[in-house]
């Protein structure tokens, strides 16, 4: 609705008011949306969860003992996964709408009720420092009250124990004013588990791919009851709370010269069947060029493989882009793309591959009498080929203009003379022949292919990104799909902080537990501490220093 020119204030206070109210209107109506969308979430994850007790309860009682109804059974607990955490975060997403907001009230799930750790636990008793004096008054007469116990279920590889951290009361014989420290912080809303427990739980689902049915059966086997609605309640709040790094994360690979891109299919959940969905990575590693700036890698999720998609990704990238010929890409090579165009850089090793089929040797000797001819034309394309790589394994790591230079003095005549070649040899075959498709396939694309003759920043081939999507490839076998469009953006998420670690040398898993120990303490201008390239473990020594 429009307001009409007339009826603006016309004084600064009153304009000033009307900012202000517009704004506490504006804040109110997102908590409203927030806590409607945590209330949607709740729901769904319910009724998932009463599903699947029905089924259960229907299969001990009636039904059979048949592969496929186990399958069933996991595909309803993979879904359930989901939707746990994902009522977990926008739980906690309208918990901070509402405490911005003025008259609408915070929603807070309903969870059972949680059972007592088991006596056979070692108990570590941690005394918080009590004040010497009282915060209100500044007397020194304090008397001990009493204590509140606060148990937090931690594990150190492979045993199991339970931190009693204690925060006794003291009161002040003067003013009577009751002392205690505050109870120590968790991730999750009433949370009992560590961030130790917690990164193992996340290192084993998104970097072992071991789904949390089968950690809870695990755990369940060492004398540890945790349901998967529990561990999938714990993920969705580590999701939550590790958004700012990941906000950085992505910043930070946007912000690169160059970044390789490639994707990879991954199955996710539909009714009675699974979407053939892709996950995007996009990988900013400088280190081939002598660049000083960490690697990353930024992952994405997507139910297909739409153009809009990278076009989504990349809106505010500008620079080169390492990437197949995927006709999905062409639009961020368009000159009236805004920001300008991405300059384009293919794979020599994908291009490669497509010859090195047509002249495998020890393969076709493995075939026997079914072996198919070796292509000459194919063999001596490879042969050439491998001559570009060998320059650029003497010069990897060099900086820009070296790196340039060499290729200008030894790769530019390579491939130069492979046009010249592979174009007469074209003209000699049939369109049926099986080597003029690769060699159709790289002479129309020739400028992309020869773009790192003119830049000592591009890679010859986009094998980190290839690099990059190797888990899930491997993970696929294991988790089978993602449950749900949710599912599989949390997976991606994960995947960026993870793999972000690896490419910096940093154990993925002791990161992780540093991180949720100290992100709730860490000022906002202060988060890049935690990053994994500014991160080591003697951070943690400092911090308890501190």
């Amino acid at each position: 609705m429009k307001v009409a020119p007339d009826s603006l204030p016309t004084d600064l206070g009153a304009a000033h008011a009307m900012i202000l109210a517009e704004r506490a209107a504006r804040m109110e109506a997102e908590a409203v949306a927030a806590r409607a969308q945590a209330v949607t979430s709740s729901t769904d994850a319910l009724i998932a969860h009463l599903k699947l007790q029905i089924e259960k309860l229907h299969r001990e009682l009636y039904g059979s003992r048949s592969e496929r109804k186990a399958r069933l059974l996991d595909q309803m607990e993979l879904q359930l996964e989901d939707l746990e955490a994902a009522a977990t975060e926008d739980e906690l997403t309208a918990r901070q709408a509402a405490a911005q907001a003025q008259t609408v009230r915070s929603f807070e799930r309903k969870r059972p009720a949680r059972k007592p750790f088991p006596d056979h636990l070692p108990r570590e008793r941690v005394v918080i420092a009590a004040p010497r004096n009282c915060p209100c008054c500044g007397s020194a007469k304090l008397a001990k009250l009493g204590e509140d116990v606060t148990e937090t279920l931690e594990v150190i590889p492979r045993r199991w124990k339970v931190i009693q951290t204690v925060r006794e009361k003291f009161t002040c014989r003067e003013c009577e004013k009751i002392t205690q420290p505050p109870a120590p912080f968790h991730v999750t809303p009433r949370g009992f588990a560590g961030p130790n427990l917690l990164a193992m739980i996340l290192f084993e689902k998104f970097a072992q791919h071991q789904p949390l049915n089968r950690q809870s059966e695990r755990y369940a086997r060492e004398g540890i009851e945790l349901s998967l609605s529990t561990l999938a309640d714990q993920v969705g709040a580590c999701a939550a709370a590790l958004k700012p790094l990941h906000a950085l994360i992505e910043t930070h690979v946007v912000a690169a010269e160059r970044l390789h891109g490639d994707d990879t299919t991954v199955p996710i959940l539909a009714r009675g069947k699974t979407d053939t969905g892709r996950i995007w990575t996009y990988v900013r590693d400088d280190r081939p060029f002598g660049g000083q700036s960490p690697p990353a890698a930024l992952y994405y999720a997507s139910r297909d493989r739409r153009q809009e998609h990278p076009e989504r990704h990349l809106k505010s990238f500008t620079g080169i882009l390492q990437a197949d010929a995927y006709g999905g890409y062409n639009p961020l090579f368009k000159v009236d793309r805004d920001g300008g165009p991405l300059t384009q850089a293919l794979c020599w090793s994908h291009a490669r591959r497509k010859f090195f089929v047509l002249a495998d040797i020890a393969t076709n000797t493995r075939r026997g009498k079914n072996a198919t001819p070796i292509s000459p034309i194919a063999l001596e394309t490879v042969k050439r080929i491998d001559a570009l790589f060998d320059v650029e394994r003497e010069i990897n790591g060099l900086g820009a203009d070296e790196r340039l230079q060499r290729r200008q003095q030894e790769s530019r005549p390579l491939v130069t003379e492979l046009e010249k070649w592979m174009r007469a040899e074209r003209a000699k075959l049939s369109r049926s022949s099986p080597v003029a498709e690769p060699i159709d396939y790289m002479l129309k694309r020739w400028g992309g292919f020869t773009s790192f003759l003119g830049d000592g920043r591009i890679c010859l081939t986009n094998n980190a990104a290839e690099r990059a999507l190797r888990s899930f490839a491997l993970g696929r076998k294991s988790w089978l799909f993602a449950g749900s469009d949710r599912g599989a953006d949390r997976a991606a998420f994960m995947a960026t902080l993870i793999t972000s670690a690896k490419l910096n040398d940093v154990d993925p898993q002791a990161w992780l537990a540093d991180v949720l120990a100290r992100i709730a303490d860490t000022p906002i201008a202060r988060l890049e501490d935690l990053l994994p390239w500014n991160w080591s473990p003697l951070t943690i020594a400092a911090a308890k220093a501190a």
